[in-house]
């Protein structure tokens, strides 16, 4: 059994129909099905970014994590 992972969904034909009116209509992700097995998902250039700067985020939350028990050390703001 194949999960979706969105709300929304269309077949690669609809997509191909009528791309234009799925980007516009969709609100978050958009599951492309293929033979009714997902085949990708789409997002709006919007949300990827959206979801590009959270992950970025994460990464620098858990570096930060990381370092929290290391010795603090003393630098030059002239020598960044």
């Amino acid at each position: 059994m194949n999960i979706v992972l969105a709300d929304y969904a269309v077949s690669v034909t609809d997509l191909k129909r009528n791309f234009s009116h799925i980007v516009s209509e969709a609100d978050g992700a958009v599951a492309v099905l293929n033979h009714n097995k997902p085949e990708a998902y789409l997002l709006s250039a919007q949300r990827y970014e959206a979801l590009m700067d959270y992950l970025e985020d994460l990464e620098d939350l858990k570096l930060a994590h990381e370092r929290m028990g290391l010795p603090a050390r003393k630098v030059n703001l002239e020598d960044l």
